[in-house]
Parts: structure tokens; sequence; C-alpha cells
């Protein structure tokens, strides 16, 4: 697929491969996502965190992603 350089909304709505309209439309979509999950599952645990701070969310984060790396690593 070429990659296109879009100066407007309206030439990224003339560049659409396929029809919203198309009934392969949404099956595409979700065959597409699901291989995106596959090949690079999410790195943080489903649900709602909630943290006092910005400090304390990103301890978080950061230990969510070093876990991550070492699962990977396996």
């Amino acid at each position: 697929m070429p990659v296109r350089r879009l100066r407007s909304l309206q030439d990224a709505e003339t560049t659409l491969f396929r029809d919203p309209k198309d009934p392969l439309f949404w099956p595409t979509i979700a065959t597409v996502w699901g291989l995106a999950e596959r090949l690079c599952p999410p790195r943080f645990p489903p649900g709602l965190h909630k943290h006092r701070t910005i400090d304390e969310a990103n301890r978080q984060t950061e230990a969510w992603e070093a876990a991550a790396i070492r699962s990977r690593r396996k």
C-alpha cells in the first residue's frame, strides 16, 4: 500500500480503500484488530486504575511495561 500525503480531511475521504457501506467493511476491521492484538498484545491489565498522583500513575505504567518486556524475553 503506497504512502500518501494528505493535506486535508477531504483528501483523506477520497483515499478510502474500502467503502464503509461495503458488507465486508466491519469484518475486515475486526480481522485487522484481531491480528494486531495477537501480534502485539495489550501491555496493561484491563479495567480502571485510579492513582492519587501523576507520579504514582507513571510508576505503575513503568512497572507494567517492565513486566511486559520480561515476559517477551522468555
